[in-house]
């Protein structure tokens, strides 16, 4: 059966292909529907119309009208006029296409044959790369998903919307919010300040939690899951590239039970918080959060998993616990190229999805020393560009405190206040939120009293 396989043809049409060049000599729009459609030259299979196809986007590059007239004299001036059949052939183009309205049926029926030929070479790499015996099974895999995410998120079809129809959903938008008087808009944190600045997490937004080791972003981060999934039912997954998913649990159990973690693992609970212990257990059960406890994941991982749990489960928010432990599939990239991709793809991975991704990073040590600040996520400038809302832990007083008593041996802190500092707020105001962290119980709660404003 393989070798009856690599006996056909590749797929393609070349009437197809022909129809769609036709349309653009023709008719000057068809050129702007093609490339809308990221329609390129190799998706054609024919080399004839792929050199015409090459003519016709170097002609709308100088701003040119492409007819048989401009692509034959540009064939000319690029010296492959003969490989690409001749001034007849370009000629004979116009002659058989139905019409030029169809543009967009052809373009995307090239594109489909195109798919279809490139997973026939990924089918063809996989079997030539599972042979080689100095290819680790693991690495083979990678290269495989890979290849296949570079065909999905290189062919994707984007279309211009009108105004209106952006108005009419707008509209209906506002209908509901004005029904409701919900100021929440998005997904509530728990943290009533924050949600009143943010209007919670929203849709498709791409947001950082960033603090020093230590500092509490993943009690944070766990503090607003267990809010969402355990309170508010709102399903959920938490990527968990550090801590076990035993770990995860210990620590969800001691803070929604406010039982010291210290007592619950060594199993020294009185009966109360044996009581208390159970009773958030049974409410834990049946909650929608789900745990992906693997480390080492790299980003295609990350991603593929994403989109399983939005598809099966309707997970409505995704945690990532951290963002410097995402492997990238190249590692010979410098890592603040690495940090930028993966900061781009979770970006597009939350519009995609049309959820939110939240995003735990770690700042660098400058902000051990002042109040941390935009500049301080570490290694790459575009996670603070990509992002749409950017938080940052910061224990001032604990710094100020400590530092004056430099000499003085350290007591452990039973409660620690933190600001959780809005940073970055693409739509909404930027400030700082008063928290209390009890240490004990890993557990952020709100102080009533605030001082100061947001700005």
């Amino acid at each position: 059966m393989a070798q009856a396989v690599r006996d056909k043809t590749p797929p393609h049409d070349d009437e197809l292909e022909q129809a769609t060049l036709g349309s653009l000599l023709a008719d000057n729009e068809a050129v702007a529907s093609a490339i809308q459609m990221h329609l390129r030259p190799d998706d054609f299979y024919s080399r004839a119309n792929m050199r015409i196809y090459e003519a016709v986007m170097s002609l709308d590059a100088k701003s040119l009208r492409p007819d048989i007239q401009t692509v034959v004299q540009e064939l000319k001036q690029m010296g492959k006029l003969d490989e690409a059949g001749g001034a007849s052939y370009v000629s004979s183009l116009t002659t058989v296409i139905p019409s030029s309205a169809n543009i967009d049926y052809y373009a995307q029926m090239v594109k489909n044959y195109s798919l279809k030929r490139s997973l026939l070479k990924v089918a063809s790499k996989i079997g030539v790369n599972a042979y080689d015996e100095s290819k680790d099974s693991r690495e083979v895999l990678e290269e495989v998903q890979q290849s296949i995410f570079e065909l999905t998120d290189d062919r994707q079809v984007f279309s211009a919307i009108r105004i209106r129809d952006v108005l009419k959903e707008t509209i209906e938008l506002l209908d509901i919010a004005m029904k409701s008087k919900n100021p929440i808009t998005g997904i509530p944190s728990g943290f009533d300040r924050l949600d009143q600045m943010t209007s919670g997490f929203q849709r498709g937004e791409f947001v950082i939690i960033g603090a020093r080791p230590s500092v509490g972003k993943t009690a944070i981060a766990l503090n607003m899951a267990a809010y969402m999934a355990f309170h508010r039912k709102i399903p959920l997954a938490f990527f968990s590239l550090e801590m076990s998913k035993i770990a995860l649990g210990h620590r969800l159990i001691s803070s929604e039970a406010t039982v010291k973690a210290q007592n619950l693992r060594g199993g020294f609970l009185s009966g109360n918080d044996y009581r208390n212990v159970v009773n958030i257990m049974g409410i834990m059960h049946d909650a929608p959060f789900f745990i992906v406890d693997m480390p080492n994941m790299k980003l295609l991982d990350l991603r593929a998993r994403a989109r399983k749990l939005r598809a099966q489960q309707q997970v409505e928010i995704i945690f990532v616990d951290y963002l410097g432990l995402i492997g990238h599939e190249n590692n010979s990239l410098p890592r603040h190229e690495q940090y930028s991709e993966i900061s781009r793809s979770l970006k597009s991975l939350a519009r995609e999805l049309n959820i939110p991704v939240v995003v735990l990073c770690q700042l660098n040590r400058e902000a051990q020393r002042e109040a941390p600040t935009l500049a301080n996520l570490r290694d790459s400038g575009s996670i603070e560009q990509d992002a749409d809302l950017v938080l940052l832990l910061n224990r001032e007083q604990l710094k100020k405190d400590r530092k004056d008593k430099e000499d003085e041996p350290q007591q452990p802190v039973d409660v620690i206040p933190t600001d959780l500092i809005v940073a970055k707020q693409r739509n909404g105001p930027t400030g700082a939120v008063k928290l209390e962290l009890i240490t004990k119980y890993a557990k952020f709660t709100s102080i009533v009293k605030e001082q100061g404003k947001s700005t």
